[in-house]
């Protein structure tokens, strides 16, 4: 240790049985970091914050802060790289643990709000531009360098820049290491836990986009179906009768009429009820319209193979706030989803290379398997291998949103499942074997990463801070006593404010339980309390 304890507090703390633990550093220390010297590292900041109010650099504003060590700079692994990372250290009260964060979209900047729940909770963390500016993919072009620091390379590298500065600071390095990501993020996160399984001991994983190369045809899919054909446009207007005619048909299936479907996948709802009877109208979808939903709601196939590429949407909450599909699958005005532009810029700029692509062009056989040859080994992180994450101990959990406009949930039940086959066998000591390092929990009316008609508030990424900071509330908590004391999460209690503001109080609590089992009403008490639920494995 580079700060020696008083000879005192050494004492007692040996008569206390209590282990040493670095010691904090004072303010002045923090900018004697500037000139810290790291392999293929520039430092451009080390700044003490007082405790208080802190405006980030994005104009975002962030109350209630602890002081905290500010450092930031850029790492160059190649001739073509910049990747710019921040690391906020605890002043005071350090935990002696690290949490990198994930990005969401193309990435491009630090998301510092990612920052700020772990440091109020006494962690150092760090994120990352993911080693470019801008939230289009127009600086892929011909900059593969850059590409591979998006894929793979930038988190990684954070990581272990990260954990150096920490040591720096405090004498000592991390006891622990997590990382948490929603969106990309979480795609980040299960990349973290294939390729780099030593970065950190337990991983959140929210809402993953691992299957990039796939997923992202599923949003050209979408495009084409709603565009191809002006006709076959879904006005956000009638966002809301899809919704009811789903509800309708399946929100009783649990027992409880809440405007929520626990399984999605369970709901026997037949899209033609929709379909126009006499003019059209937004209370339902004409017939080009219909075929545009049946579509998304099956999502993209092999024209030759009939293969399954990627699943399809689930419209339980097409209409929901603050914007769920009206967002992401069928826009505000034609052309205007935020599928169309992920899609268009992945294909455009990092597939084939070329700024006027046209996604009408897209095939759905040999483009895809071009998509897949030229970037699935930089991007995906579909691997379902996670023994050597496994061998040294780690932990991840994982979650998604059932209603998930964004990325279609039953990805996420996909890649858990093969991950469950890459364990053993059988699949019923399989999932055993499997839940003892690696639990999903998919959320109820959950829209992406956070949000939706039901119970949302667990912490993560992006996601609304629970009432509670504790294992049974909270994802990061609930992974650091799964890593620190084995103590697996059996259930994490999910809050939904009213009208979703915390200072309203609480509306509804309600169990998730790891996939697959599903929180069933015990038939006593209000639906609106977690403790009236318990999880149970559904019937075959």
């Amino acid at each position: 240790m580079s700060r020696q304890l008083g000879f005192s507090a050494l004492v007692l703390s040996l008569l206390a049985g209590v282990p040493l633990t670095p010691t904090l550093a004072a303010a002045a220390e923090c900018a004697s970091l500037f000139a810290l010297t790291l392999p293929n590292t520039t430092i451009t900041m080390a700044e003490s914050i007082p405790a208080g109010t802190f405006t980030a650099p994005d104009g975002q504003v962030f109350d209630d802060m602890p002081a905290f060590c500010r450092v930031g700079g850029f790492s160059t692994p190649t001739s073509d790289s910049h990747i710019d990372f921040e690391v906020w250290m605890p002043t005071s009260g350090w935990n002696g643990k690290f949490e990198g964060t994930g990005n969401g979209g193309y990435a491009g900047s630090i998301l510092y709000a990612a920052l700020v729940p772990g440091l109020r909770q006494g962690y150092a963390t760090a994120g990352t531009d993911d080693g470019h500016t801008g939230s289009d993919a127009s600086w892929a072009l011909g900059h593969p360098e850059k590409v591979n620091d998006f894929g793979y390379r930038a988190v990684h590298e954070t990581a272990e820049k990260a954990k150096a500065i920490i040591r720096a600071f405090y004498g000592d390095g991390p006891r622990r290491s997590y990382f948490s990501g929603c969106s990309d993020g979480g795609r980040e996160a299960l990349m973290e836990a294939q390729r780099f399984p030593d970065d950190y001991d337990g991983i959140i994983v929210g809402a993953p986009a691992n299957f990039w190369t796939h997923h992202f045809a599923g949003f050209v899919l979408n495009e084409q179906a709603t565009l191809n054909d002006p006709a076959s446009y879904i006005p956000a207007s009638k966002l809301p009768a899809i919704q009811a005619a789903v509800l309708d048909a399946c929100d009783a299936l649990d027992g409880i009429v809440d405007g929520i479907i626990d399984d999605p996948r369970q709901c026997p709802f037949d899209p033609t009820v929709l379909l126009c009877q006499g003019a059209d109208a937004d209370n339902c979808l004409t017939a080009p319209q219909l075929t545009a939903f049946e579509q998304i709601l099956d999502g993209p196939r092999n024209p030759r193979t009939g293969e399954q590429i990627f699943p399809g949407y689930m419209p339980g909450a097409a209409a929901a706030p603050p914007g769920n599909w009206s967002v992401w699958i069928t826009g505000a005005a034609p052309g205007e989803a935020l599928q169309f532009f992920f899609g268009d810029q992945f294909f455009s700029n990092m597939v084939f290379e070329d700024p006027n692509w046209d996604f009408r062009t897209l095939d759905f056989d040999s483009d895809v398997a071009f998509a897949d040859h030229k970037m699935a080994g930089i991007i995906n992180s579909t691997n379902p291998d996670l023994n050597l994450l496994r061998a040294r101990g780690g932990k991840i959990i994982m979650y998604h949103g059932w209603d998930d406009g964004a990325i279609a949930p039953a990805n996420s039940v996909n890649y858990y499942e093969s991950a469950v086959r890459a364990v053993a066998g059988d699949p019923d000591p399989a999932l055993g074997e499997t839940q003892k390092f690696f639990r999903l929990f998919m959320v109820p009316g959950m829209l992406h990463c956070a949000s939706g008609p039901g119970p949302n508030a667990i912490g993560g990424a992006f996601g609304a801070e629970p009432p509670q900071i504790d294992a049974a509330h909270d994802l990061l908590s609930a992974l650091d006593g799964w890593v620190e004391d084995g103590v697996a999460p059996d259930q994490i209690v999910a809050t939904k404010y009213v009208n979703d503001d915390p200072r309203q109080g609480i509306a509804i609590q309600r169990p998730l339980c790891p996939y697959p089992q599903k929180a069933v009403y015990t038939g006593d008490g209000s639906t609106n309390d977690a403790t009236n639920f318990v999880c149970r494995a559904p019937r075959p």
